[in-house]
């Protein structure tokens, strides 16, 4: 099996059929700062009626840009205050069935195969550095691991699910503008 054949496509935004507009990206950032808003106070926010703000998220649903609403856990609260970053390097392609046994662990919260030294980027949250280290004893037990790398997390100063604003920036070749 060739390399490209190993690798998976670079994923792609849902086809949606039509492109964003202001009031779908209006409803995405409301609905992503608080998803418990009724559709009255969120037509409310973005200025539509509580009918029509219900049926674009209906449509927001469909084409895969509003995938689910979820409950946002404080890692704290729950008593797992200490999150870390582990990169894991494998022998092989990182996405062999028992590497991707790791996301049934409760502790892990994403994972991620990326480019440059590493095979594959874990997000982690544990109760305890003791933890931390029976995690790692875990992915070292599994078939490919060769090697980890942890990043304990000090303090967060941003943590939030993906936005529905977009940066423009200009394009390649031209000026970027300079703000005071």
């Amino acid at each position: 099996m060739s390399n490209a054949e190993k690798t998976d496509p670079v994923r792609q935004p849902p086809r949606t059929g039509r492109s964003l507009d202001a009031f779908d990206r209006k409803i995405l950032g409301a609905l992503a700062a608080d998803a418990d808003v009724s559709y009255a106070q969120l037509g409310q926010a973005v200025g539509l009626s509580a009918p029509a703000v219900h049926d674009r998220v209906k449509k927001l649903r469909a084409s895969g840009c509003l995938r689910r609403t979820a409950a946002l856990l404080d890692g704290p609260a729950t008593g797992k205050p200490l999150l870390a970053f582990v990169h894991v390097d494998s022998t092989g392609w990182c996405e062999t069935p028992e590497l991707m046994a790791v996301m049934e662990l409760p502790e892990v919260e994403e994972v991620h195969s990326v480019s440059g030294d590493t095979s594959m980027l874990l997000k982690v949250r544990c109760a305890s550095g003791r933890a931390l280290e029976g995690l790692l004893a875990r992915l070292y037990a599994m078939p490919g691991v060769r090697n980890t790398r942890s990043y304990v997390v000090l303090s967060t100063y941003l943590e939030r699910t993906t936005q529905a604003g977009v940066t423009e920036f200009p394009p390649a070749g031209q000026p970027q503008p300079v703000h005071p």
